[in-house]
């Protein structure tokens, strides 16, 4: 049963590469979708905000990576 757990985890890996990064992007994207919409923001707003939530996730991401691997 070894290597089913190999192949899943590697199957995973294919997509998921950073668990944080993709659980964060998850978040952020259920929090745009339910309040948002609810928030007194212009509808032209919400594609920029959307950007800018991910990409601050993403360059945490970046940044918490390389000084993990500097590090060691």
């Amino acid at each position: 049963m070894q290597w089913l757990k190999t192949i899943l985890r590697e199957a995973f890996g294919l997509f998921v590469d950073d668990g944080w990064l993709a659980i964060a992007s998850i978040i952020w994207l259920a929090f745009v979708w339910q309040l948002l919409p609810r928030l007194p923001v212009p509808a032209g707003w919400r594609g920029v905000i959307l950007f800018l939530g991910l990409a601050t996730i993403l360059l945490a991401s970046v940044l918490h990576r390389a000084h993990r691997d500097r590090a060691s």
